[in-house]
């Protein structure tokens, strides 16, 4: 009864072990054959994220030249024409 009593913990002791280890490498097995299309998104999001900061960065490049440049149109309107000076008699 004793040695019944042994094997039936030895049993179940080892049967839960094989059972962990069982659906450990299923689920290890599950994550494996999913990495290679997280790899892919991960890839694709980052592949976005490049192609916008570039076009900002191109879009501020192109604004800071065109204001370091100027425009050929002139807004202010004519110059002032000068002020004539009065002068002073001369005193004799």
């Amino acid at each position: 009864m004793v040695l019944l009593l042994v094997g039936l913990v030895i049993g179940c002791a080892v049967g839960s072990a094989y059972a962990r280890a069982r659906r450990g490498w299923n689920d290890y097995q599950t994550v494996k054959r999913s990495v290679p299309g997280a790899r892919r998104g991960a890839w694709l999001l980052i592949r976005g994220v490049a192609v916008k900061a570039g076009v900002i960065a191109l879009l501020l490049f192109g604004a800071v030249a065109y204001a370091a440049v100027g425009s050929d149109d002139e807004t202010a309107g004519p110059a002032p024409s000068p002020s004539a000076t009065q002068t002073e008699p001369a005193h004799r």
